[in-house]
């Protein structure tokens, strides 16, 4: 395997010849040999089509001939179609600014670019990593305006519309159980009943209330940092840079992306990440209740709840033949879990934004990036691999229901609260149902109980 010698501010480097990389990521290469977690490939998207939108910004503002910035472009292209390999290899595990990562994407664009204009790899003459491919930017405001993109993408063309559906499908189980009664439970003790359907409209409730919070989070992600340059006071930077870079990543992904009103936030603190963070958060909370629930209550199936019957979609155990577990629900709820833990780390991440600059951004984009991820794939699995296959047992949902004391409930405005726990008490301790237990105190006529206990037992 030939090399090729190449020269940085810090002397020489030896970059194999084949990789379209040079010097500083071959150098985060050798220093940052930590983990196994490469730098996401959506984020390095993202910084390709903020290197394409300011290759084009510089080339009208005459910061780049009109040449260079085509050619600029024409690359990004290439490599967004995915026509030069993966000439990314770094860490995330990496410098707090994201500098070699970003550095890596400028070296790749201007190595190929100097190879279409026959020029050898490592030469950099005409175009340049830092003097063309990264003119107007610096890392410190590009790597977090890529880190706004790549979450944005991702949200509105996967996590909103799994989250959409799964409500869907949660409002069919509602609105197609809506007089199917259940025992209610608080404390995980019985109590007054309900429909299967408000049971499940208040997960419903709770879905649409974690996408309004999404929502307005992702509000403080369309302000990108773009045209701060190092510190937010945009050196070396045309005062129209930012504006036009913003504009341009507007149109291609029709988000209202504006270039953020004050720079000196938007590069010393990443509180946009942390908000949205905790909007995900917030969303794994409900979808752990939800899930927690539904297991709950498809358990036994003999020897539990089962009062719903989740769908059989694989062998439960290695062991114990026929078994069947609620294994949607178990994915769910790890990758809650998971998603939780990203939004401690990403709040702690978020809170080390010393003086002009926050220097946990690559672990910020990680957890942001992974824990949309995870939710979209896991709520899309759930939502097709159990809630479209849920079905009642209508059985069990009778006898918890006919077997419920809390039933006495609906007849404490008739006998008082202590008569009636008298009444419950009598049938708890001689295994006896309420009636029955009615029929030895004499406290109201056949009639009587039946009339009250029909109407707790009518979905509103």
């Amino acid at each position: 395997m030939g090399e090729r010698v190449e020269r940085d501010s810090l002397g020489e480097v030896r970059v194999p010849e084949e990789c379209l990389w040079g010097a500083q990521t071959q150098r985060s290469l050798q220093f940052f040999a930590i983990g196994e977690e490469r730098m996401p490939a959506l984020l390095i998207e993202a910084l390709i089509w903020v290197k394409r939108a300011a290759a084009q910004v510089n080339g009208q503002l005459g910061v780049l001939t009109p040449e260079t910035a085509n050619l600029i472009v024409s690359v990004c292209d290439e490599l967004l179609d995915g026509k030069l390999g993966d000439p990314f290899p770094l860490s995330m595990w990496q410098t707090g600014s994201g500098t070699q990562s970003h550095m890596n994407v400028n070296e790749v664009i201007a190595n190929r670019a100097n190879e279409r204009l026959g020029r050898p790899r490592g030469d950099y003459a005409p175009i340049h990593p830092n003097d063309q491919v990264n003119a107007s930017q610096s890392t410190n405001d590009v790597f977090p305006t890529a880190i706004h993109l790549a979450v944005l993408r991702q949200l509105h063309h996967k996590l909103l519309p799994a989250l959409r559906e799964l409500t869907g499908a949660l409002q069919e189980k509602a609105e197609a159980w809506g007089e199917l009664m259940k025992v209610g439970r608080t404390h995980l003790m019985d109590a007054v009943p309900m429909s299967l359907g408000e049971s499940f409209s208040g997960y419903v409730q709770q879905l649409v209330y974690g996408l309004e919070c999404l929502n307005r989070s992702q509000q403080r992600l369309w302000e990108l940092p773009i045209g701060g340059t190092a510190v937010g006071t945009g050196i070396n930077c045309p005062p129209e840079f930012g504006a036009g870079v913003a504009a341009r990543l507007a149109l291609w992904t029709g988000l209202p992306l504006t270039s953020a009103p004050n720079k000196f936030e938007a590069l010393g603190a990443r509180d946009g990440c942390v908000e949205f963070s905790s909007a995900l958060r917030r969303l794994a909370v409900s979808l752990m209740k939800i899930a927690n629930d539904i297991r709950w209550m498809g358990s036994g199936p003999r020897a539990g709840i089962g009062e719903l019957t989740l769908p059989a979609n694989e062998p439960g155990s290695s062991i114990m033949p026929g078994k069947v577990n609620p294994t949607q629900c178990e994915a769910l709820i790890m990758v809650c879990i998971q998603v939780m833990a990203n939004d401690m780390a990403a709040g702690i991440a978020g809170s080390l934004g010393h003086f002009e600059l926050n220097t946990q951004m690559p672990l910020i984009a990680h957890q942001l990036i992974q824990s949309v991820r995870l939710l979209t794939d896991a709520i899309t699995s759930f939502s097709r691999h159990c809630i479209t296959g849920l079905e009642p047992n209508r059985p069990q949902l009778d006898h918890h229901l006919e077997s419920s004391l809390m039933l006495a409930t609906a007849l404490t405005p008739r006998l008082g609260y202590e008569r009636a726990a008298h009444l419950v008490q009598k049938a708890y301790h001689n295994d006896i149902s309420l009636r029955e237990a009615n029929r030895i105190l004499g406290y109201l006529t056949e009639e009587e109980f039946s009339t009250l206990l029909d109407k707790a037992l009518t979905a509103k």
